[in-house]
C-alpha cells in the first residue's frame, strides 16, 4: 500500500480514538487517561505502517516491535500512574482556565495530540518503506539505542515509583538512581527511544525526516508540556525542589553541582 494511504489511515484511527477519549473524559471529568491512550495508539501506528508498508522485513519487524513495545510500556505505566487517580495538575490547570469552554477546547486539545502522533509516526514511516536492508552497523547502533531508551525509561519510571510508595518520602525530592543525575531521566530516555529510528534510515532519500521526531519530542519536553508545567507546580509543593534545580541537569544524565 502506498504511504500516502497508509498515512490516510493512520491519521483517521488517530482521530477516532482521540475524539472517543475526549468524549470519555466529558462523562469523567479527568483527561489524564489520554497519556496512557497517546503511548498506545502510537504504538499501534508503528505497527500499522509495518504491516502495510512495502519496504525491507527485516525494517519492519524492527519498526513493529520496536514501536509496540515502546507504546505499550510506556502506556502501561501511565495507565497505572493516572488510573482512579486525581486529574493531572495539567489538565486540571487547562480546564480552570478555560472555563465554559473548556468542553470545546479540550477537543481541539486532543486533536493537537493527534497532529502531534502523526508528526512523530515519521520516524516509523520511512524505516517501513526502505527498499533495502540498513547496513549492520545501522541496524545494531539502532538495537542499542532502542534497548538502552527503553530500558534506561523503565528503570526511571520503576526509581520514581518506588520512592514515592515509602510514606517517609511523601513530601521529599526524588534523587536516587537516575533522579540524582537528572531531574528528568525518564524524559531523556524517552528522547533517546526516538534516535534509533534514524539509524535504520540512514542511507534514504527521507531518511533525513526521521530526525523530526525527536527534535520535537525535546522541544515538547523541554519547552511546551513537558519540564515547563511539571517544574512550575514541583517548585511550589515540594520543599528542596528549587535546590534540586540549581544542582541537578534538567535533562541529561551528568554529576550535580556542589
Amino acid at each position: 500500500m502506498s504511504p500516502l494511504a497508509v498515512v490516510v489511515i493512520a491519521l483517521v484511527g488517530l482521530v477516532a480514538i482521540f475524539s472517543g477519549v475526549w468524549a470519555w473524559q466529558l462523562k469523567t471529568e479527568n483527561a489524564g487517561m489520554i497519556d496512557p491512550v497517546w503511548a498506545y495508539s502510537l504504538g499501534l501506528v508503528a505497527v500499522l505502517y509495518a504491516v502495510l508498508g512495502t519496504g525491507d522485513p527485516l525494517g519492519r519487524a524492527l519498526v513493529a516491535l520496536g514501536g509496540l513495545v515502546w507504546g505499550v510500556r510506556l502506556g502501561t505505566h501511565l495507565w497505572k500512574r493516572n488510573a482512579g487517580k486525581p486529574e493531572d495538575a495539567r489538565y486540571r490547570r487547562f480546564r480552570e482556565q478555560w472555563g465554559d469552554k473548556a468542553a470545546s477546547k479540550m477537543f481541539w486539545f486532543f486533536q493537537l495530540q493527534v497532529a502531534i502522533s502523526m508528526l512523530l509516526s515519521i520516524a516509523f514511516l520511512v524505516p517501513a518503506y526502505r527498499g533495502t536492508q540498513a547496513a549492520p552497523a545501522w541496524l545494531m547502533l539502532a538495537a542499542a539505542l532502542w534497548i538502552a531508551s527503553v530500558a534506561g525509561e523503565a528503570s526511571a519510571d520503576r526509581q520514581l515509583r518506588r520512592f514515592k510508595a515509602d510514606p517517609a518520602n511523601r513530601d521529599a525530592v526524588c534523587r536516587v538512581g537516575w533522579w540524582h543525575y537528572s531531574r528528568h531521566p525518564n524524559y531523556f530516555f524517552e528522547c533517546v527511544h526516538w534516535l534509533a529510528y534514524i539509524a535504520l534510515s540512514i542511507g534514504t532519500p527521507w531518511g533525513w525526516f526521521t530526525l523530526l521526531p525527536p527534535l520535537l519530542m525535546a522541544f515538547l519536553l523541554l519547552k511546551l508540556s513537558g519540564i515547563p508545567l511539571v517544574e512550575a507546580s514541583m517548585a511550589q509543593r515540594r520543599a528542596g525542589y528549587a535546590d534540586y534545580m540549581r544542582t541537578t541537569s534538567a535533562l541529561v544524565p551528568w554529576p550535580p553541582r556542589h
